[in-house]
Parts: C-alpha cells; structure tokens; sequence
C-alpha cells in the first residue's frame, strides 16, 4: 500500500514499484549519491542536471569554448557506471584530474572527453548519451536547461556593530552562492527565462517517480524549479515527487539552516509544488513533528531512514540509501 498525506486513503502499489521510471535532480556530490543508490534498483533512471556551475575545470572550458559547463553533467555519467571492472575503471577515468604547471591543471579527464564529444557531434545531449554508452551507464544523464545558466541570490547578512541594518546583498555565480554567508531569500537564474532541454521535461512528465535532492540546497536543487518548461512539467506529471533531506546543513548556502527551513526554501520557490514524499535521516531533524507538520502542508508524508555512512561523516550510504528508495516507492512509511 502506498500512504498518502493523513486523510487520503492508501491505494496498492502499483505493478511499476518494483522498476520504476525514476527522474533525479540535482548536481554534484548530492545528485551523485542519489543516482549511486537509484541505480541499484532500477534500470529506468534518467539524471537532470544543473547547468550553472562557473568554477573549477567547468568554468574554464564554459569560459573558453562557451559550452555548457560539463561537470555536474562528468559526476552524473561517473555515478550511473556499475560496479565492476569496466564501469570502476571508466568512473575513475571521468573523474581523473590533470596536475602540471601548464594550462592541464586541475581539468577533469571527463570534462574534456565531454566537451569534444560536443564539438564532434554539435548536440549536446547526443554526446552526453554516447559517453554513457562508453561507459555502460546504468541510466541517461540530461542537462535541465539547453544553455549556460547564471545563479543569483538575494543574502540577507545579519546585523553587527559595523553594519547595524541587516544588509541585503546580491550574490552572482553558482561558485559564489554556494559559499555565501548569510540567509538566501531569493534565487534567480539568468537568463530569467531559459530553455529548458526538451528531452528533460519529456522524461520528468513520463515518470513514475521525481526526486529532488540530496545536494547544494539552492545552487544545485532549487535551481531546477526556475526553468520555466521544467518547473510547468514538475508540476503537471503524474509521477510522484521525493525530496531526499541532506544529512547536514552545510557551510555556506545553507548554514544554520534546520530540516523545515529546507522544506519551507522549496515552498518558496515553488509554492504550488505537490510533494508525496519527504525522505530525512533521524540525525540530521532537529524536530520530528515540524517537520511532519510543514510536509503534509505540501501534502507529504515524512519517512526516516538511517541513510548515513556508518563512518559518521556527512555522506550517503548507497546501500542504505537505496533501501530508503525502495520503501519511499513502495510505500513502507513505518518507522524502521
């Protein structure tokens, strides 16, 4: 059975809980632990991916070339690779990073096998499926939006004897948002209004389950709820929608911030957004029945799992985590 938000009768599971068609959003580190744990349990999974990033090895090639910056696009492909031989080698192989004293320096061998795939083959998302068939992908990996994107964010910065007003500063670039110090209160991309990949919003309304997050709670996964026809797809699927919890708030965008703070973020960005499901690791809720109250009013019920690595540190288990998966879209909302 699957449980809806109190109030709604609980309907079976239907036949596709078993394989689902899964669509996750994100970027970096967070949409590489969910897609780790995705891929263990169905072989219909597709990644979208923030196109925003303008640091690193991503930045200098977006800069020099003017592609889209193929980083957060690297992680996805290198996360999709099974667990043998061949896909071990091939994910160490995306992830390599150069050393010299020359212009090599810190790019990632996966960003440069990218971006020559696009100038080879002139469409973007035709190259990113060919690396995918190279590497034997458990899965497809799709940029959310057809051009670079800019991040911007309203911080609030709190009073101090210097500065006795809270001040409001603009932030530009995703590099710079994601270290800001200070409350996010708005997010922007630019331009306001971009295309969104055609083949993105088709996999988000053809699925049976979204999920959003775990990862840079604005520069990462908020971002994709600003791309007009993506956000219009988010909204209009039939598919159910997870919002995977990180297991910390982290330094920078997110400091400070509790588990509904996150929640209520989202709200914000999308406030009528209907999310099924709300997946959190005990340790990381400051308060159990908060965060019940602020996802039924999105009409969600909250499911803790133990979803962390049992070293302590604030990574995701693959293992436990796609455990989590199963229970979320099969339905199992008990306490384990």
């Amino acid at each position: 059975m699957i449980p809806h938000a109190p109030g709604v009768p609980d309907v079976p599971a239907p036949e596709w809980s078993k394989n689902p068609s899964v669509v996750a959003l994100g970027g970096g580190h967070g949409l590489s632990a969910s897609l780790s744990a995705l891929r263990l349990m169905s072989d219909r999974l597709t990644a979208v991916v923030t196109v925003a990033d303008d640091g690193g090895s991503s930045g200098r090639l977006r800069d020099e070339l003017g592609v889209l910056p193929p980083g957060d696009l690297r992680m996805a492909l290198a996360a999709l690779c099974d667990d043998s031989e061949w896909g071990r080698t091939w994910s160490a192989m995306l992830q390599h990073r150069f050393s010299s004293s020359g212009e090599l320096d810190n790019h990632a061998m996966g960003n440069l096998l990218i971006v020559a795939l696009w100038e080879l083959l002139g469409d973007e998302v035709e190259g990113l499926d060919w690396v995918g068939r190279l590497l034997g992908a458990r899965g497809r990996v799709l940029p959310m939006a057809s051009v670079p994107l800019v991040v911007e964010a309203d911080v609030r910065h709190p009073a101090s004897p210097a500065e006795p007003e809270p001040a409001l500063e603009t932030v530009v670039g995703q590099s710079r948002v994601a270290v800001t110090e200070g409350r996010i209160e708005q997010l922007r991309l630019l331009p306001a209004d971009p295309p969104a990949s055609p083949e993105a919003v088709q996999a988000v309304l053809d699925a049976d389950w979204v999920v959003l997050g775990p990862g840079s709670w604005y520069s990462s996964v908020l971002v994709h709820l600003l791309v007009p026809a993506l956000a219009d797809a988010l909204h209009a699927t039939k598919a159910r929608r997870c919002v995977t919890l990180n297991l910390s708030a982290e330094n920078g965008e997110t400091a400070g911030l509790t588990a509904v703070d996150h929640l209520e973020a989202l709200h914000k960005h999308a406030p009528g957004l209907r999310i099924d499901a709300v997946l959190a690791d005990p340790s990381a809720v400051e308060d159990v029945a908060a965060l019940e109250a602020a996802a039924a009013s999105m009409g969600a019920r909250v499911i803790m799992r133990q979803v962390r690595r049992g070293d302590d540190t604030a990574k995701h288990d693959g293992l436990r985590l796609a455990a989590a998966y199963r229970d979320v879209f099969e339905g199992v909302y008990g306490d384990v």
